[in-house]
């Protein structure tokens, strides 16, 4: 699988600088990076001027397209000319995206296509967060909020400028407890760490059962130790893309399946939709209780629970009528 990279952040938080040093680093030189504009009228990028839809190799032999149009259509061509031999073999894909951007229907988009069997998966969604004007955003905009919530690792930028910044970090850790907060430092990172495609897919489940919130946007962590049927799964998922729908902007989970008590399933969500289970083949610890985390608006712990409970009363009763009936 090909893990694809989201890249966001609000306007002139320095996720086009970060992108451009990281890709001077030779083990990101098997990439394909996509820079998702908005708008009729491109702009000049630091990293690439291309026309609409097309691609251009770097020096770093990097892969590089600018869009303004159907992202689902560009990663399936971009897929497809990899395959013909059209374009290098890249490794993995890494979206740029605009600085108002929503990420939930990029995340949808990367979602569709792996679910065609394109040999995409989502891989981390990285936001950028400006050290000095961090906090005047976040109260001013609420996309930059829907940002910094969806993100598995945010990374401050300009802190040589700004310092240490207690408010803004309290600010980050209210919106999203669970994701992993480093430093850019004069621009620099390690690439291996924010962008490596080999990663724990519970790391970010490590969130215990609490509820952390910073404007109108939750982040809820939800705990079982009960196993769940396969059945159960599904309605859940259904009951949660009908219920939920734009208001559930990620969630992340790991389920103890009745069926399969040795090999948990994975899953993905944003907003209404979701990726199959993927199966592990093996618990990654020992800790084999169910957990989800969420973020989005109007959610809470105890509606999940208390979900999950009358979804698998009514499968109850539905196989109590089943056998009278037999």
């Amino acid at each position: 699988m090909i893990p694809v990279t989201v890249l966001t952040g609000f306007l002139g938080s320095g996720k086009t600088t970060l992108l451009a040093r990281l890709l001077k680093s030779p083990e990101l030189a098997r990439t394909a990076v996509i820079i998702n504009e908005f708008g009729a009228v491109g702009i000049d990028h630091d990293l690439v001027e291309a026309g609409e839809e097309s691609f251009v190799q770097l020096e770093t032999g990097c892969l590089c397209c600018t869009i303004r149009g159907d992202l689902e259509t560009t990663l399936a061509d971009l897929v497809t000319r990899r395959s013909r031999g059209a374009v290098p073999a890249f490794e993995r894909i890494v979206i740029e995206t605009s600085g108002l951007a929503d990420p939930a229907p990029i995340l949808n988009a990367i979602m569709s296509e792996s679910a065609r069997g394109s040999g995409l998966a989502l891989g981390a969604v990285v936001t950028t967060v400006d050290a000095v004007t961090g906090l005047a955003t976040l109260s001013r905009e609420a996309q930059s909020a829907r940002q910094i919530a969806v993100a598995d690792r945010l990374v401050l930028t300009k802190t040589d400028l700004a310092g240490q910044s207690a408010d803004l970090r309290a600010r980050l850790a209210a919106l999203n407890p669970r994701a992993e907060l480093s430093e850019a430092i004069f621009g620099e990172i390690d690439p291996a760490g924010l962008l490596d495609a080999e990663r724990d897919p519970v790391r970010d489940l490590n969130v215990h059962a609490h509820h952390a919130h910073s404007d109108d946007i939750q982040c809820i962590a939800v705990r079982r130790d009960q196993p769940m049927r396969a059945i159960a799964l599904t309605l859940l998922l259904e009951a949660l893309a009908d219920h939920c729908g734009a208001d559930l902007l990620r969630l992340k989970g790991i389920i103890n399946i009745a069926e399969s008590p040795d090999r948990p399933a994975v899953i993905h969500g944003v907003q209404h939709v979701f990726h199959a289970p993927a199966w592990l083949d093996r618990w990654p610890s020992a800790d084999q209780g169910t957990r989800l985390v969420m973020i989005g608006r109007k959610l809470s712990e105890g509606w999940v629970l208390d979900l999950i409970a009358a979804i698998e009363a009514e499968i109850d009763e539905l196989a109590v009528q089943q056998t009278s009936a037999g």
